[in-house]
């Protein structure tokens, strides 16, 4: 796996993301940033699904195997902001056994391309980094 670019490719998502949540509904642009964000994401999904589908079925498996497994782009956050690249609200809501009852998220973050563990607003666990 080319490291380098799933990190690329997920900055620049995670910016077309950005871009959209900024707009306005009744803005002009809006329509055409969504579509470019919706083609983005097939083809991050594309390029990256199968890797990341592993990789997320794997730590599923570890932390939170109550829990189904999305496509790679639902764990994204909405900006690169912030210590980890997200606050406690964004990514994927997950049945944590080992914070049983907190509302825990994963969230796939890049520079570096890694997947953490958000519990409430103070718990940030890395749980897996993308290696080549």
């Amino acid at each position: 796996m080319n490291t380098e670019n799933l990190n690329k490719t997920l900055v620049a998502l995670i910016e077309k993301k950005r871009e959209l949540n900024q707009l306005p509904y009744n803005d002009d642009r809006y329509d055409d940033i969504e579509e470019e964000l919706h083609d983005l994401e097939d083809d991050f999904n594309e390029e990256f699904g199968p890797y990341l589908e592993d990789v997320l079925e794997d730590v599923h498996a570890k932390l939170c195997p109550d829990t189904d497994v999305l496509l790679p782009t639902a764990y994204l956050p909405n900006t690169l902001e912030g210590e980890s690249g997200t606050d406690h609200k964004e990514g994927v809501w997950v049945d944590s056994d080992e914070f049983p009852g907190k509302e825990a998220r994963l969230v796939l973050v890049p520079n570096p391309t890694r997947l953490i563990l958000s519990v409430g607003k103070n718990i940030r666990k890395e749980v897996w980094t993308a290696s080549e």
